[in-house]
């Protein structure tokens, strides 16, 4: 018992570190960065997309390296080779660069204010990512559908997070009315993406969980449906297999927070 306590505390404390280092990394690389990429600003988009790219490989093998964070894909054979549209649940900051480790000119949906953030907006732009105002109303939701599909017109496949917002891994938000005005107006496939990343890097948590983060791509939802139809087959679809992988993670990662969490409440439960 004491040596099973004993080994408990040190992969606690080494995971402990390990995030400390790593949200240094984060922090700090994100910084030299962003700070560099103004060196790309004469040339063409596809350099600075490459360089963040190169900057997104950085930060998956530093959480690998230095908290045990891995990743694993599934349902690769409903991914489109070209433009489509991935409507993907959010939960941490990790799907917010995972796009740039699988595709080569992926366009993020981002909302205004981070657009305006200094530097930082600039290389968003660079990079032709797509920003909304998400108190503009019908003027706004026309200058979104516009820019995706100007995107989605050079073959770029679209990331948009139905949601708006992270949310924790048993949270759950509606779905904002412009994934349905994409949906019907870009004449696109809408891939369902889900996943598990709150598990172990929760929303404004410090400390980083060892694990592995699954993300599943669904199949296209095709073209023909009307806007209620569809946003309910939307957020069934990715709401029921986040679910299901959260309850799969927490199987596999019983000592994550979120595992510790939920079993506290099961056991009040009963109590």
């Amino acid at each position: 018992m004491m040596k099973h306590n004993f080994c408990s505390g040190l992969r606690k404390f080494r995971l402990i570190i390990g995030s400390g280092v790593y949200n240094c990394v984060f922090i700090g690389w994100t910084a030299v960065a962003v700070a560099l990429m103004m060196l790309f600003q004469p040339f063409p988009r596809m350099v600075a997309q490459h360089a963040v790219k190169v900057w997104a490989w950085t930060q998956h093998w530093a959480l690998r390296g230095l908290v045990g964070l891995d990743f694993e894909i599934r349902g690769m054979e409903n991914i489109v080779h070209g433009a489509a549209i991935y409507a993907c649940k959010h939960q941490s900051a990790w799907e917010t660069y995972f796009f740039y480790l699988l595709f080569s000119d992926p366009a993020y949906v981002l909302k205004k204010e981070l657009m305006q953030i200094p530097i930082w907006g600039w290389v968003a732009r660079k990079c032709g990512a797509v920003s909304v105002d998400r108190t503009g109303g019908a003027t706004a939701l026309k200058t979104l559908v516009r820019d995706v599909r100007d995107r989605l017109s050079h073959n770029r496949p679209v990331i948009v997070f139905p949601e708006g917002t992270r949310t924790r891994p048993t949270e759950r938000l509606p779905y904002h009315a412009g994934i349905a005005a994409l949906y019907t107006q870009c004449d696109a496939p809408v891939i369902p993406v889900a996943l598990n990343s709150g598990l172990f890097w929760g929303r404004r948590n410090y400390r980083k969980q060892a694990g592995c983060i699954i993300i599943e791509f669904q199949p296209p939802i095709l073209a023909g449906m009307k806007r209620k139809q569809f946003m309910k087959e939307l957020e069934e679809t990715v709401e029921s297999a986040s679910l299901q992988l959260l309850e799969e993670g927490m199987a596999c990662f019983p000592d994550t927070r979120v595992a510790s969490l939920e079993r506290r409440k099961n056991l009040k439960g009963i109590l």
